[in-house]
């Protein structure tokens, strides 16, 4: 029974469809990215491949060819971003219950909503682009990639998933991050 959702979006040129290290793209739309860095990468990875081992210069050649630079958001624009999710919450009553804004990509864990999760993560990307504009902070070009990656989390997957998301930053050499909006699982 599907309780929840982990979905992971990306900034614009984080993770290319290309990626050696694979991605869950059937397709590259850029002819250019294609010469670049080759075809599609499809795996079906059910855990983060982010760690493994990859031709570095293969992913730079893809990111080289991209028509604008990768999208990496400063501190002010991820608070940005984070108000526009509280927003996202409050227009459509969703429940996060982990959040980490990384410079390149989010994770979300949201309950389980009457909307399937590509519409809302939409909304959340939405109004995020438009808090970064009411702030003057948003870049003049795309700010997320096309697609994202959702999981669906039966009871057993919720804690491991929050877990997961929580220690992102950490990870990553990051302070840990507390939002607001999150709501404890209880």
């Amino acid at each position: 029974m599907i309780v929840a959702y982990h979905s992971i979006f990306c900034a614009y040129g984080f993770w290319l469809p290309n990626d050696p290290r694979g991605s869950w793209s059937d397709f590259v739309g850029a002819w250019e990215l294609f010469l670049a860095a080759g075809p599609a990468t499809h795996c079906g990875a059910r855990r983060s491949v982010a760690g493994a081992a990859h031709d570095r210069a293969v992913r730079d050649a893809g990111k080289n060819a991209l028509l604008y630079p990768p999208m990496r958001f400063d501190f002010r624009q991820i608070q940005s971003i984070a108000n526009g999710f509280a927003v996202a919450c409050n227009d459509a009553d969703f429940h996060v219950l982990a959040c980490a804004i990384m410079p390149d990509h989010v994770h979300l864990v949201t309950r389980r909503h009457p909307r399937d999760i590509e519409t809302i993560v939409g909304h959340f990307r939405s109004r995020a682009t438009k808090e970064l504009g009411k702030n003057a902070i948003r870049p003049d070009q795309p700010i997320w990639a096309k697609k994202s990656w959702n999981r669906y989390l039966d009871p057993p997957d919720v804690r491991p998933a929050i877990a997961y998301v929580n220690n992102n930053p950490r990870r990553a050499g990051i302070a840990p991050q507390s939002w607001p909006f999150v709501e404890p699982l209880g």
